[in-house]
Protein backbone atom coordinates (compact mmCIF):
# COMPACT_ATOMS: atom_id res chain seq x y z
CA UNK A 1 0.00 0.00 0.00
CA UNK A 2 0.67 3.35 -0.57
CA UNK A 3 1.99 6.30 2.23
CA UNK A 4 0.12 9.78 2.17
CA UNK A 5 0.66 12.34 4.48
CA UNK A 6 -1.48 15.58 4.93
CA UNK A 7 -1.22 18.46 6.16
CA UNK A 8 -2.88 21.89 5.91
CA UNK A 9 -2.44 24.01 2.69
CA UNK A 10 -2.34 27.51 4.67
CA UNK A 11 0.25 28.53 6.86
CA UNK A 12 0.28 28.33 10.45
CA UNK A 13 0.81 31.52 13.12
CA UNK A 14 0.88 31.33 16.79
CA UNK A 15 1.67 34.18 19.20
CA UNK A 16 4.81 34.24 20.86
CA UNK A 17 4.89 32.40 24.22
CA UNK A 18 1.81 30.57 23.19
CA UNK A 19 1.73 26.64 22.25
CA UNK A 20 1.89 25.52 18.35
CA UNK A 21 -0.08 22.22 17.18
CA UNK A 22 1.64 21.56 13.72
CA UNK A 23 -1.41 19.10 12.38
CA UNK A 24 -0.29 16.22 10.43
CA UNK A 25 -2.09 12.97 9.48
CA UNK A 26 -0.88 10.01 7.31
CA UNK A 27 -2.94 6.45 6.01
CA UNK A 28 -0.72 3.45 5.91
CA UNK A 29 -0.98 0.24 7.88
CA UNK A 30 1.78 0.76 10.74
CA UNK A 31 4.12 -1.93 11.23
CA UNK A 32 7.27 -2.67 13.28
CA UNK A 33 9.38 -1.02 10.80
CA UNK A 34 7.43 2.14 10.91
CA UNK A 35 9.31 5.46 11.29
CA UNK A 36 7.92 9.04 11.79
CA UNK A 37 10.30 12.57 12.37
CA UNK A 38 10.02 15.81 12.54
CA UNK A 39 12.65 18.40 11.43
CA UNK A 40 12.82 22.11 11.37
CA UNK A 41 14.31 24.53 8.65
CA UNK A 42 15.14 28.69 9.11
CA UNK A 43 13.25 30.49 6.50
CA UNK A 44 15.24 31.35 3.19
CA UNK A 45 17.58 27.81 3.80
CA UNK A 46 16.83 24.48 1.67
CA UNK A 47 14.74 21.35 3.02
CA UNK A 48 18.12 19.70 3.10
CA UNK A 49 19.72 21.64 5.81
CA UNK A 50 17.10 20.64 7.99
CA UNK A 51 17.42 19.61 11.72
CA UNK A 52 15.52 16.82 13.62
CA UNK A 53 12.99 17.70 16.27
CA UNK A 54 11.85 14.17 17.16
CA UNK A 55 11.74 11.13 16.05
CA UNK A 56 9.62 7.93 16.82
CA UNK A 57 10.67 4.37 16.07
CA UNK A 58 10.60 0.84 17.48
CA UNK A 59 6.93 2.17 19.73
CA UNK A 60 10.03 4.79 21.31
CA UNK A 61 9.86 8.57 20.70
CA UNK A 62 12.89 10.30 20.78
CA UNK A 63 13.06 14.06 21.55
CA UNK A 64 16.44 15.83 19.41
CA UNK A 65 17.99 19.03 18.96
CA UNK A 66 17.32 22.62 20.96
CA UNK A 67 13.64 22.09 20.74
CA UNK A 68 13.71 18.95 22.65
CA UNK A 69 12.18 20.22 25.91
CA UNK A 70 9.28 22.18 24.33
CA UNK A 71 8.15 19.36 21.36
CA UNK A 72 5.90 16.56 21.64
CA UNK A 73 2.91 14.57 20.19
CA UNK A 74 -0.22 15.12 20.03
CA UNK A 75 -1.20 11.37 20.30
CA UNK A 76 1.67 9.17 21.62
CA UNK A 77 2.19 6.03 19.85
CA UNK A 78 1.39 7.72 16.68
CA UNK A 79 -0.10 4.79 15.45
CA UNK A 80 -3.63 5.88 14.76
CA UNK A 81 -2.64 8.44 11.44
CA UNK A 82 -2.15 11.31 13.76
CA UNK A 83 1.17 12.30 13.80
CA UNK A 84 0.74 16.27 15.54
CA UNK A 85 3.36 17.93 16.98
CA UNK A 86 2.89 20.62 19.92
CA UNK A 87 5.58 23.03 20.32
CA UNK A 88 5.31 24.80 23.58
CA UNK A 89 6.31 28.62 24.47
CA UNK A 90 6.90 29.24 20.93
CA UNK A 91 9.92 31.88 20.14
CA UNK A 92 10.73 34.25 17.54
CA UNK A 93 13.51 32.09 16.16
CA UNK A 94 10.84 28.94 16.14
CA UNK A 95 9.41 30.70 12.75
CA UNK A 96 10.04 29.15 9.65
CA UNK A 97 9.36 25.26 7.62
CA UNK A 98 8.22 21.91 9.63
CA UNK A 99 8.85 18.80 7.82
CA UNK A 100 6.09 16.04 9.18
CA UNK A 101 7.99 12.76 7.13
CA UNK A 102 6.26 9.18 7.37
CA UNK A 103 8.63 5.74 6.06
CA UNK A 104 6.84 2.88 6.84
CA UNK A 105 8.67 -0.18 4.91
CA UNK A 106 8.07 -1.72 2.69
CA UNK A 107 5.36 0.42 1.57
CA UNK A 108 6.15 2.58 -0.80
CA UNK A 109 4.85 6.43 -0.59
CA UNK A 110 3.80 9.03 -3.19
CA UNK A 111 3.78 11.78 -0.37
CA UNK A 112 5.81 10.76 2.49
CA UNK A 113 6.47 14.56 3.35
CA UNK A 114 4.30 17.31 4.42
CA UNK A 115 5.67 20.75 4.82
CA UNK A 116 3.79 23.35 7.43
CA UNK A 117 5.54 27.12 7.39
CA UNK A 118 4.97 28.23 10.96
CA UNK A 119 5.30 32.14 12.11
CA UNK A 120 5.64 33.11 15.50
CA UNK A 121 3.40 36.69 15.86
CA UNK A 122 5.21 38.83 17.68
CA UNK A 123 4.08 42.33 18.97
CA UNK A 124 6.15 45.40 16.98
CA UNK A 125 9.04 46.65 19.65
CA UNK A 126 8.98 50.59 20.81
CA UNK A 127 10.33 51.93 17.29
CA UNK A 128 13.49 54.17 16.96
CA UNK A 129 12.79 58.02 15.55
CA UNK A 130 15.46 60.01 13.58
CA UNK A 131 15.53 63.29 11.55
CA UNK A 132 18.02 64.09 8.43
CA UNK A 133 18.28 66.88 6.28
CA UNK A 134 18.17 70.64 6.54
CA UNK A 135 16.25 71.49 8.80
CA UNK A 136 15.80 75.14 7.84
CA UNK A 137 13.12 77.38 5.68
CA UNK A 138 12.65 75.80 2.16
CA UNK A 139 14.89 72.52 2.85
CA UNK A 140 13.70 69.06 3.24
CA UNK A 141 13.96 66.52 6.37
CA UNK A 142 13.24 62.91 6.07
CA UNK A 143 11.78 61.70 9.45
CA UNK A 144 12.39 57.99 9.95
CA UNK A 145 11.19 55.36 12.07
CA UNK A 146 11.61 51.74 12.73
CA UNK A 147 11.40 48.34 14.83
CA UNK A 148 13.73 45.94 15.34
CA UNK A 149 11.22 43.80 16.32
CA UNK A 150 7.49 42.52 14.76
CA UNK A 151 6.22 39.76 13.17
CA UNK A 152 4.51 40.03 10.54
CA UNK A 153 6.88 43.36 9.49
CA UNK A 154 5.51 46.33 11.05
CA UNK A 155 3.82 49.40 9.11
CA UNK A 156 4.16 52.49 9.85
CA UNK A 157 2.51 55.66 9.97
CA UNK A 158 3.55 59.70 10.69
CA UNK A 159 1.00 61.47 12.31
CA UNK A 160 1.45 65.61 13.42
CA UNK A 161 0.78 66.01 17.31
CA UNK A 162 -0.76 69.38 18.31
CA UNK A 163 -3.74 71.85 17.32
CA UNK A 164 -1.34 73.13 14.33
CA UNK A 165 -2.52 71.44 10.72
CA UNK A 166 -0.91 68.74 9.33
CA UNK A 167 1.81 69.79 6.52
CA UNK A 168 -0.41 69.34 2.68
CA UNK A 169 0.11 66.16 0.85
CA UNK A 170 2.26 67.90 -2.14
CA UNK A 171 4.75 68.63 0.39
CA UNK A 172 5.31 65.28 2.30
CA UNK A 173 5.74 61.87 1.43
CA UNK A 174 5.13 58.72 3.38
CA UNK A 175 6.80 55.17 2.83
CA UNK A 176 4.60 52.64 5.18
CA UNK A 177 6.98 49.88 4.44
CA UNK A 178 10.07 51.62 5.56
CA UNK A 179 9.34 53.83 7.92
CA UNK A 180 10.41 56.97 6.31
CA UNK A 181 8.19 60.12 5.55
CA UNK A 182 10.06 62.70 3.44
CA UNK A 183 8.81 66.70 4.45
CA UNK A 184 9.55 68.95 1.44
CA UNK A 185 9.48 72.66 0.94
CA UNK A 186 10.04 73.26 4.87
CA UNK A 187 8.49 76.26 6.81
CA UNK A 188 8.53 77.53 10.27
CA UNK A 189 4.61 76.19 10.28
CA UNK A 190 6.20 72.83 9.61
CA UNK A 191 8.18 73.17 12.91
CA UNK A 192 6.26 70.44 15.58
CA UNK A 193 5.98 67.19 17.19
CA UNK A 194 5.90 64.33 14.92
CA UNK A 195 4.50 60.52 16.12
CA UNK A 196 5.46 57.35 14.48
CA UNK A 197 3.07 54.74 15.13
CA UNK A 198 4.29 51.25 14.41
CA UNK A 199 1.60 48.36 13.80
CA UNK A 200 1.17 44.85 13.20
CA UNK A 201 -1.64 42.08 14.44
CA UNK A 202 -0.37 41.98 17.64
CA UNK A 203 -0.26 45.17 18.51
CA UNK A 204 1.82 48.94 18.12
CA UNK A 205 4.38 50.76 19.88
CA UNK A 206 4.96 54.76 18.74
CA UNK A 207 7.91 57.07 19.44
CA UNK A 208 7.83 61.45 19.22
CA UNK A 209 10.09 63.87 17.73
CA UNK A 210 10.31 67.27 17.66
CA UNK A 211 11.29 69.10 14.38
CA UNK A 212 12.79 72.77 14.61
CA UNK A 213 13.02 74.65 11.24
CA UNK A 214 15.05 77.60 11.61
CA UNK A 215 14.67 80.50 9.53
CA UNK A 216 18.56 81.56 8.22
CA UNK A 217 17.73 85.20 6.97
CA UNK A 218 16.38 86.13 10.74
CA UNK A 219 19.84 84.82 11.91
CA UNK A 220 21.48 87.44 9.34
CA UNK A 221 19.02 90.26 10.57
CA UNK A 222 20.08 89.32 14.27
CA UNK A 223 23.48 89.51 13.23
CA UNK A 224 23.38 93.15 12.01
CA UNK A 225 21.12 94.11 14.64
CA UNK A 226 23.97 92.95 17.13
CA UNK A 227 26.90 94.71 14.64
CA UNK A 228 24.75 97.96 15.28
CA UNK A 229 23.97 98.10 18.77
CA UNK A 230 28.07 97.24 19.33
CA UNK A 231 28.60 100.30 17.17
CA UNK A 232 26.50 102.64 19.23
CA UNK A 233 28.23 101.36 22.22
CA UNK A 234 31.52 101.73 21.24
CA UNK A 235 31.33 105.25 19.60
CA UNK A 236 29.53 106.22 23.36
CA UNK A 237 32.19 105.05 25.05
CA UNK A 238 34.40 106.90 22.80
CA UNK A 239 32.69 110.07 22.99
CA UNK A 240 31.98 109.59 27.21
CA UNK A 241 36.34 109.31 27.79
CA UNK A 242 36.58 112.29 25.21
CA UNK A 243 34.33 114.60 27.60
CA UNK A 244 35.97 113.34 30.52
CA UNK A 245 38.85 113.86 28.99
CA UNK A 246 38.11 117.20 28.78
CA UNK A 247 36.90 118.40 31.85
CA UNK A 248 39.76 117.17 33.70
CA UNK A 249 41.82 119.25 31.72
CA UNK A 250 39.75 122.16 32.85
CA UNK A 251 40.13 121.75 36.39
CA UNK A 252 44.27 121.45 36.15
CA UNK A 253 45.93 124.64 37.93
CA UNK A 254 47.97 126.95 35.76
CA UNK A 255 51.73 126.01 36.50
CA UNK A 256 53.97 128.43 38.39
CA UNK A 257 57.51 128.99 38.89
CA UNK A 258 59.00 127.95 42.25
CA UNK A 259 61.78 128.76 44.21
CA UNK A 260 64.00 126.02 42.50
CA UNK A 261 63.33 127.03 39.11
CA UNK A 262 65.12 129.24 37.17
CA UNK A 263 64.48 131.99 34.55
CA UNK A 264 66.89 133.16 32.07
CA UNK A 265 66.53 136.79 33.40
CA UNK A 266 67.15 136.05 36.57
CA UNK A 267 70.52 137.28 38.57
CA UNK A 268 72.79 135.14 40.71
CA UNK A 269 72.06 134.40 44.31
CA UNK A 270 74.13 136.79 46.82
CA UNK A 271 74.28 139.69 43.49
CA UNK A 272 72.78 142.93 43.69
CA UNK A 273 71.30 145.14 41.25
CA UNK A 274 73.76 146.64 38.72
CA UNK A 275 74.74 150.17 40.85
CA UNK A 276 75.26 152.99 38.59
CA UNK A 277 78.92 154.77 38.95
CA UNK A 278 79.96 158.37 39.08
CA UNK A 279 82.75 160.02 37.50
CA UNK A 280 84.26 162.26 40.76
CA UNK A 281 85.37 165.43 39.32
CA UNK A 282 88.00 166.16 41.86
CA UNK A 283 89.95 163.25 41.68
CA UNK A 284 89.40 161.65 38.31
CA UNK A 285 88.58 158.27 40.11
CA UNK A 286 84.95 157.24 39.52
CA UNK A 287 83.13 156.30 42.46
CA UNK A 288 80.49 154.06 43.35
CA UNK A 289 77.79 155.31 45.82
CA UNK A 290 77.72 153.90 49.09
CA UNK A 291 75.88 150.57 49.07
CA UNK A 292 73.11 149.85 51.95
CA UNK A 293 75.10 147.20 53.93
CA UNK A 294 78.29 150.26 53.87
CA UNK A 295 75.82 152.79 55.18
CA UNK A 296 74.95 150.23 57.70
CA UNK A 297 78.28 149.64 58.88
CA UNK A 298 79.17 152.97 59.42
CA UNK A 299 76.22 153.96 61.35
CA UNK A 300 76.99 151.07 63.55
CA UNK A 301 80.51 153.05 64.26
CA UNK A 302 79.09 156.64 65.01
CA UNK A 303 79.33 157.24 68.73
CA UNK A 304 75.69 157.87 70.43
CA UNK A 305 75.51 161.11 71.71
CA UNK A 306 73.34 161.57 74.62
Amino acid sequence: PAVEVHVPAEPLSTPVGKTAELTCSYSTSVTDTFVLEWSFVQPGKPISESHPILYFTSGHLYPTGSMAKRASLLQNPPTAGVATLKLTDVRPSDTGTYLCHVNNPPDFYTNGLGLINLTVLVPPSSPLCSQTGQISVGGSAALRCSSSEGAPRPVYNWARLGSSPTPSAGSMMQDEVSGQLILSNLSLASSGTYRCVATNQMGSASCELTLSVTDPSKGRVAGAVIGALLGVLFLSIAAFCLIRFQKDRRKRPTETYGGSDLREDAMAPGLSEQIPVRADSSSGLLERPPSASTVSTTKAKLPMVV
